[in-house]
Parts: C-alpha cells; structure tokens; sequence
C-alpha cells in the first residue's frame, strides 16, 4: 500500500480575522506536498506569513479554506482534545526561540509531547534520555535557562522528534545563533529528521541555508504554481 504524503496542502486561504473583505489573502497557496522523510526549504522575507503558514499546517490556527492534510489526516477536521493528540504524535515543531519549558529539566521538556503520544509512559523517560544523549547534552537533569543557546536549540530537537513525527516544521530554527552554531543546529536538525522517518518543511530567510536543501521554493512561487515540487 502506498504511504500517504507527510504533507498535502490543497488550495489554502488565510487573512487575519477582522481584515477587510476583498483585502489580500495572508496565505494563498494552491498546492504543496511533502513526501515521507522529504525536506524542503520555504524562503520568504520577514511578515510575509512563513510562521502563520507552519501555525496552518499544525493546526494552531484554522484557515478560512482550504485542506491540509499530515499523514493522511485532515487535521482541520479534528477538534479540540483529537486535534491535540494527532498534533502531538505526528508533527513536532521547532520555535525560533525554542519555547522550552523553563522549570523543567532537559529531560522533562523532552518527555512533554511524549505525554500525546502513544509511547508506553514507562518509556518515557529513558527514550528521552537517549534522545538527548545521543544529541550531545551530557545533564539531562539540567534545566534549559542554565544551558547555552546551542545546548537549548540540542533540547528543541530532542523534543521535535521525540514521538517519531510524520513531519517536523522548522520556524527560523537558525535566528537566535551565530552562523557556526546555525550550521551545527540544522546538521542536528536534519540529521534528527532522516533518523526518525520525519519530512521537514523549514522555513527562513537565512541566506546560508538554501546549500543545505535540495528542494527548496520561495513563498511567492507556491502561491503563483498549484504544482510547486520542482527543484530551483
């Protein structure tokens, strides 16, 4: 049986609530699909919707129309509790500023997500440690504000790809670090992604980052093209 696409987004429209009728969409976007473990580049100035898109496709905001659909699953047509739980199991995110749980320990913000999952709970613990080991924090007992940036970004990938997601989505994943520290991060972002099966959407206007993809697209030209897969 053929797998089902990590991501399929079918005719997409946003504006904000409260903008004028007729005003442009905030998000147009005919048509994008992410293959299983495919990962793709999404470039775009700043305010021009890249984090309003990845909050679409999470289902953190709803569009006005529109599908997107995560491993077979029109996440749109779950509700409350139901769409937490997919959100939980089949997408992790990575924040431009991380938004880890500061109080908590490394492994602790690890183990969060594991909590939608449907990991046995007598897992959790050690299959978070492992995460973080093998990503180089060496005090999973440390809380992350005590840590170095590049050590709280190790922490945010740990906690993407802890439930083995269908799709991570990257917001800016290199905003906050020096260009050799952003190298290191998408070398672990990446290479977290490939290890689990997870496809990657990343979206940045970080000019370093277009070598590191081999499909890639700016924001205006999937809005422009209802089949924007090819290689630029």
């Amino acid at each position: 049986m053929t797998q089902a696409a990590a991501l399929q987004i079918q005719d997409l429209k946003f504006r904000y609530p409260g903008a004028a009728t007729g005003s442009p969409w905030v998000i147009d976007i005919p048509a994008l699909e992410l293959a299983p473990a495919e990962q793709m580049l999404l470039t775009g100035g700043s305010g021009r919707g890249k984090s309003t898109l990845l909050q679409l496709i999470a289902g953190l905001m709803d569009p006005d129309s529109g599908v997107v659909t995560v491993s077979g699953q029109d996440i749109h047509a779950l509700r409350g509790a139901r769409r937490d739980l997919f959100r939980g199991r089949a997408i992790g995110m990575i924040f431009q500023t991380f938004n880890l749980l500061h109080g908590f320990s490394a492994m602790e913000n690890v183990m969060a997500p594991m909590m939608f999952s449907q990991i046995p709970r007598r897992e959790h613990r050690e299959r978070a440690r492992a995460l973080l080991e093998r990503l180089g924090i060496d005090r999973p007992q440390a809380r992350p504000e005590t840590m170095s940036v590049g050590q709280q970004q190790r922490i945010a990938v740990a906690r993407a790809v802890a439930c083995g997601p269908a799709l991570v989505l990257a917001d800016e994943p290199t905003a906050s670090l020096d260009p050799e520290n952003a190298s290191i991060a998408m070398e672990l972002i990446q290479g977290a992604c490939t290890e689990v099966g997870a496809a990657l959407l990343c979206v940045s206007h970080d000019p370093a980052m277009p070598t590191r993809f081999e499909r890639r697209a700016s924001f205006d030209e999937i809005a422009a093209n209802a089949h924007p897969a090819s290689t630029i």
